[in-house]
């Protein structure tokens, strides 16, 4: 049963089925599972055991239920829009295959991505003769601003796309996509988003920041299964090539009888873009659950109650001398943490292992990542480690 949509969203453990001795910060690593959403894989596996239960239509319902459900939590008013991949790297390569790039050109991205919206970047540039350019700057107050503004500064005439996240994986640095996309615009440019790391959790509107592709991968904060992950691609890609074939995805594909008399159309819209076999009859059922409750609750109450909940202790974290971006700068639900001078990264991880405490090391960062599953006392026993190795650092 849905959790119904709340203006003040509660804490939704009970939906849930963590280990009571651990505590999770960490759903920026991968998503507890919802007990719907393992109700429904159970009940998809078993159908399997009789598979003259499973009809043509079938092979199509899930997959359109789970295209207007993701359609609808990122406001996009065509479900047609979205394809179905296995993963953020072949939602990337799908991009990097149509990409009309020349010698010379720029594909700008922020140093230190996750690899998925790099290497096949890397790879077209060097087959096109273009060039990769990672935009960097000093870390030290004010990163965020410093960091929009000197991507910004370098789009130009010679910018053939942006690759980018909405938030930065490891160190939680929310990216300006509206303006990032004026700026792309004015120059002819792409912008390529992974959401995967605040799709989910962080309201994402793509009427307002018109990425010409937006890729996800399910199992974070879309709370889907593994090796399932849903894309946006827009009015640029209408006419591209997919990077494989597959029966599926051509025009009255549900007409089993005449699929021999073979079909040069596709799908309309992303429909070319689907991963072979994207009915899976077990992974489906689970991702269309997982989105289900995710629009019952409200992508807004989701960052809402995350804000919540990390606000009576923010201040007592950088009472501790570890840094935070600006609430302007950065989401609730990903939070970037610097350490203070003095205090060893591996003796923190030892620390909070040690506790069962579970958060992410990325980089120079502890990553802090809450959902709707945390409550108060989570924070506490986090905190509760923080202070215990700042003080060891002090001694």
């Amino acid at each position: 049963m849905l959790q119904s949509l709340s203006p003040m969203l509660k804490c939704q453990k009970d939906l849930f089925q963590l280990d009571e001795s651990v505590t999770f910060l960490n759903c920026a690593y991968m998503s507890p599972q919802l007990k719907s959403v393992e109700a429904a894989g159970r009940h998809a596996l078993s159908l399997k055991n009789k598979p003259n239960t499973i009809a043509v239509e079938d092979f199509f319902s899930t997959i359109t239920s789970v295209k207007r459900e993701f359609a609808r939590l990122i406001q996009a008013e065509e479900p047609g829009r979205i394809a179905i991949i296995p993963s953020v790297s072949y939602g990337v390569s799908t991009v990097a295959k149509n990409l009309p790039l020349v010698a010379g050109q720029e594909i700008l991205m922020p140093v230190d991505q996750f690899p998925s919206n790099y290497y096949a970047w890397e790879r077209l540039a060097q087959e096109k003769q273009a060039r990769l350019v990672k935009i960097e700057v000093p870390a030290g107050p004010d990163k965020g601003r410093r960091w929009n503004e000197a991507i910004l500064a370098a789009i130009n005439e010679n910018t053939a796309a942006v690759a980018i996240s909405h938030l930065h994986w490891a160190e939680g640095v929310r990216f300006d996509l509206a303006a990032i996309r004026a700026a792309t615009e004015q120059h002819g440019a792409w912008l390529v988003v992974d959401g995967t790391q605040s799709v989910g959790a962080l309201p994402f509107d793509v009427r307002e920041f018109r990425p010409d592709a937006l890729i996800c991968g399910g199992y974070k904060w879309l709370m889907g299964p593994y090796s399932i992950g849903v894309a946006y691609y827009g009015p640029q890609l209408d006419d591209g090539l997919p990077i494989e074939e597959n029966w599926i995805n051509r025009k009255d594909s549900h007409d089993f009888r005449n699929l021999v008399n073979y079909q040069p159309q596709y799908q309309p819209l992303a429909g070319r873009y689907c991963v072979g076999e994207h009915s899976n009859f077990l992974l489906m059922p689970m991702f269309e659950v997982a989105l289900q409750q995710l629009n019952a609750w409200g992508i807004g109450n989701i960052q809402q109650n995350c804000q919540r909940l990390n606000a009576p202790f923010l201040s007592e974290l950088q009472a501790l001398g570890f840094s935070i971006l600006p609430q302007e700068q950065r989401a609730d639900h990903l939070l970037g943490v610097g350490l203070p001078q003095g205090v060893d990264m591996e003796k923190l991880q030892a620390a909070l292992t040690a506790e069962r405490v579970l958060v992410s090391v990325r980089g120079q960062s502890v990553r802090i990542a809450p959902n709707v599953y945390n409550e108060a006392s989570d924070w506490e026993k986090l905190l509760a480690v923080l202070k215990a190795v700042s003080k060891m650092a002090m001694a």
